[in-house]
C-alpha cells in the first residue's frame, strides 16, 4: 500500500527534526541529523543548512509493516508558502506540527485552510512538550477552538488491549453502530479502529498526538498510530493519470518533472498526453527516478500512489494533470510584492531572461515580467527572505550576480458598479463588434466570464473566442495599470462578418469594449492585506494597539492570558510588512508576530498611490477605448466616449 504523508508547520515548530526521527525509527537513515548540526536528510541544500530553515519541499521513502511511505517535508516560512502549497495537492494524509511553546500561529491557520480546501485528512502532533512550564492541554484546546472541534486527542497506544474510554466515547458520538455497541457494553476495539479510520479518511475526525521530536518522545508511538489509522486505494489497472507537483533542473540541466501517479502505471519510453495551452502534446518518458532525499534510483516503471521524477516532460508545470487527468489545480497562495532585478549591463538580456524563465518554471508564482518599454525585469515575491534566497540560488546555479530593488506592493483594480462596454474593430477587410457587461464581483473571485449572447447574433465559436481573450491574460486597469480582478464580465451581444471577420478581430473588439466599459465605471484600487497575530507581555499592549491604529489596521478584543496578551487583526501589507522588526525592538525581543495572506481589499491610501504611480491610461499602446469604423472604404477612429453612438448592434 502506497501512502504519501506530508509534514507541515509554522517556522521553528520542529518539523524537520520530527521527520529525522520518523526516518530513523523506520530505518530509512542510520543516524539522526539535527538542524543545528546541518546534517538532516531533507534539508540538503547548503542554503537550508546555513539558514536552518526548509526552503524546498523534499521527499524520503521508508517501509513500515506492509506499507510504502513517501514522506514529504515542506517549508514552514511564509515566504515559501507556494512551495508548501504545491506539495499539498499530492498528499494522502498530512501531519501538522504545532509547537507547544508557540501554539496556533497565523501560518498554521493558513496551512489548515489549504488542507481543508484540498480535503487532505489531517493529524496533529504537538511538539516540544519537554519544555518547562508548557501545558499541552492548552494547545489541544487552542486547536479545537481555532481549527476544529472534531480534534481527537489520543494519549495511549492503539496497540493496547483496550482503547481509552474517552476515545471510544468520541467515536460513539459520531458513529451509530459504535454508539449502539457502547450502550450495550459490547464495544470491540477492531470495530472502533475501523470506524475511526473511515472518519479520518473522510475528514470528520482529526487525531492529535503529543511528544518531543528533539528528545524522541512519542515518535515511535505516533508512527504506529499513523500506520494503523491510514489507508489508500490506488488502482494500478486503470489508464495512467498523474499530477505534477514540482519542476526542478538538476546540475546537468536536465528538466525533472516531479509527479504523483494517481492511477495506472507509467513506463520508460512510454508517451503520455501533456496539455499545453489549448492543445494536448505527447511527451516521451526518457527516464523515471525514485528520490530519497538527494539520492535517486532509476526505475523502469512506477505505479499508482508513487512519487517520481520524470525526464522527458517538457511543458508541464506544478498543478498540471497528465494522461487521463486534464484539469489543472490552481494556487491559492498569492504573491503580494514585486521587485526590480538589477544585473550587469554587459549581459545579454536574452540570457538573463532564460535563467529567470527556468526559475519561473520551478516556481510559477515568480511571474517573471519583462517591460519592453522601460527595459526592466520584475519578479513577484512573498517577502524579503525569498529575495535573499533567490539571489544566492542564481549565484550558485548560474554563476550570475544579481541584485533586487526595494519590495513594492502588487496592487490590483476593480470597479464598484456595473458598466456596459462597447468595442468595434473595422479597418478595411476586417470586422468585429463586442458588447460587454462589466460588473463588480466578490472579493477574491478574480475575473469570471459568461455569455448571454444569442447564437443568432454570434456563433458559439465566436462567443468562446471573446471568452478566451478575456481570460487569456491579466488585463490592466485605468487607475494605475495594475491587473484587473473581482469582475464578472458578460458578453451581451456582438457581430461578425461572413467574409471580412478574421483572426485577431475579436481580440481587438473585446479589449476595446473592456477598456471603454472601465472608463465609464467607478474604478477602485485594491491592495493586499495580512491577518496578523501578535503575542507580547501585557506591559506593551497599549503601545502595540497604538501601532496597529497608526498602521491602518483593525483588531479584535485583546485576549489576556496571565501576564501576556494576544492580539489578532488585519491590516495592509504595505504598512505591516516591516512591523515585525519594530515589534522586536519595542518589546526588547520578547514579542512576536505572525502573518497570513488575507486577500485584497480597498487600498487605504488610494489617492497617494495613484498619484505616485502616475499611470497615463491614454498612453498605454496595448489598450485603447477607441473603436475603428469603416466608411466609403476608409477606416476612421472614434474615441471611446463617442463610440456607443456608432455601434452597429444598437442601430
Amino acid at each position: 500500500m502506497n501512502k504519501t504523508i506530508g509534514v507541515l508547520a509554522h517556522v521553528d515548530a520542529g518539523k524537520t527534526t520530527f521527520c529525522e526521527q520518523v526516518l530513523y525509527h523506520t530505518k530509512c537513515i542510520r543516524n539522526r541529523g539535527r538542524v543545528d548540526h546541518k546534517n538532516t536528510l531533507l534539508d540538503s541544500h547548503y542554503i537550508e543548512k546555513e539558514r536552518g530553515i526548509t526552503i524546498f519541499s523534499d521527499q524520503a521513502m521508508f517501509n513500515y509493516n506492509e506499507s510504502n511511505y513517501f514522506l514529504v517535508d515542506t517549508p514552514g516560512h511564509i515566504d515559501f508558502s507556494s512551495e508548501m502549497e504545491r506539495a499539498i495537492q499530492i498528499m494522502d494524509y498530512a501531519i501538522i506540527i504545532v509547537s507547544a511553546s508557540d501554539g496556533i500561529q497565523s501560518h498554521t491557520e493558513t496551512v489548515w485552510n489549504l488542507l481543508r480546501k484540498h480535503n487532505i485528512p489531517t493529524f496533529f502532533f504537538i511538539n516540544k512538550i519537554d519544555i518547562p512550564h508548557v501545558d499541552y492541554k492548552n494547545i489541544i484546546e487552542e486547536i479545537k477552538n481555532n481549527l476544529s472541534l472534531d480534534t481527537l486527542f489520543i494519549k495511549d497506544s492503539l496497540k493496547d488491549e483496550q482503547l481509552d474510554n474517552e476515545v471510544v466515547e468520541f467515536i460513539a458520538e459520531r458513529d451509530e453502530l459504535i454508539l449502539e455497541r457502547y450502550l450495550e457494553c459490547e464495544v470491540k476495539k477492531e470495530e472502533c479502529i475501523k470506524a475511526l479510520r473511515k472518519m479520518i479518511k473522510n475528514n470528520l475526525v482529526f487525531p492529535c498526538f503529543i511528544g518531543s521530536a528533539l528528545q524522541d518522545i512519542g515518535i515511535y508511538e505516533f508512527i504506529d498510530s499513523l500506520d494503523i489509522l491510514t489507508y489508500t486505494n490506488y488502482n494500478e489497472d486503470e489508464l495512467f493519470s498523474g499530477r505534477v507537483y514540482k519542476v526542478k533542473y538538476d546540475e546537468d540541466k536536465n528538466r525533472i518533472t516531479y509527479i504523483k501517479v494517481l492511477k495506472g502505471r507509467l513506463k520508460v519510453k512510454e508517451e503520455i498526453s501533456v496539455k499545453c495551452g489549448n492543445s494536448n502534446n505527447l511527451n516521451k518518458i526518457n527516464q523515471i527516478r525514485i528520490y530519497n532525499g538527494t539520492k535517486f534510483k532509476a526505475v523502469e516503471s512506477v505505479k499508482a500512489g508513487e512519487l517520481c521524477g520524470i525526464i522527458g516532460i517538457q511543458n508541464a508545470i506544478a498543478g498540471d494533470g497528465l494522461g487521463e487527468v486534464k484539469e489543472k489545480v490552481y494556487s491559492d497562495i498569492k504573491t503580494t510584492l514585486k521587485s526590480k532585478v538589477f544585473y550587469d549591463a554587459l549581459l545579454n538580456i536574452k540570457d538573463v531572461l532564460n535563467i529567470f524563465k527556468i526559475l519561473e518554471e520551478e516556481d510559477p508564482n515568480l511571474n517573471i515580467k519583462w517591460d519592453e518599454h522601460l527595459k526592466e525585469l520584475h519578479v513577484n515575491i512573498m517577502g524579503t527572505i525569498q529575495l535573499e534566497i533567490l539571489k544566492d540560488i542564481i549565484n550558485e546555479r548560474f554563476n550570475m550576480n544579481v541584485d533586487f530593488g526595494p519590495c513594492e506592493i502588487l496592487y490590483k483594480e476593480t470597479i464598484e458598479n456595473e458598466s456596459i462596454g462597447y468595442g468595434h474593430f473595422e479597418p478595411l477587410k476586417h470586422y468585429a463588434e463586442v458588447h460587454l457587461s462589466i460588473k463588480n464581483g466578490e472579493r477574491g473571485s478574480g475575473v469570471v466570464y459568461e455569455s448571454k449572447c444569442h447564437s443568432d447574433d454570434l456563433t458559439a465559436g465566436n462567443q468562446n473566442l471573446v471568452g478566451t481573450h478575456i481570460l487569456e491574460k491579466e488585463h490592466r486597469g485605468i487607475l494605475t495599470g495594475s491587473p484587473l480582478t473581482d469582475l464578472k464580465i458578460t458578453l451581451l451581444t456582438g457581430r461578425a462578418h461572413n467574409k471580412h471577420t478574421c483572426g485577431g478581430d475579436f481580440r481587438e473588439a473585446t479589449l476595446r469594449a473592456l477598456r471603454q466599459g472601465l472608463e465609464k465605471a467607478n474604478n477602485i484600487l485594491l491592495e493586499p492585506y495580512y491577518n496578523f497575530k501578535i503575542e507580547a507581555e501585557m506591559d506593551y499592549m497599549g503601545r502595540i494597539i497604538s501601532d496597529i491604529q497608526k498602521l491602518n489596521g483593525i483588531f479584535e478584543s485583546p485576549d489576556i492570558q496571565m501576564d501576556k496578551v494576544v492580539i489578532k487583526g488585519r491590516g495592509p501589507v504595505a504598512t505591516f510588512m516591516d512591523y515585525g522588526k519594530e515589534l522586536i525592538k519595542v518589546t526588547k525581543g520578547k514579542g512576536k508576530i505572525s502573518f497570513n495572506f488575507a486577500g485584497y481589499d480597498v487600498c487605504h491610501n488610494s489617492e497617494e498611490i495613484i498619484e505616485k504611480i502616475n499611470y497615463n491610461k491614454d498612453a498605454d499602446i496595448e489598450y485603447t477605448s477607441s473603436s475603428v469604423f469603416c466608411s466609403k472604404g476608409q477606416g476612421f477612429i472614434v474615441k471611446g466616449n463617442e463610440a456607443e453612438n456608432h455601434m452597429h448592434c444598437l442601430k
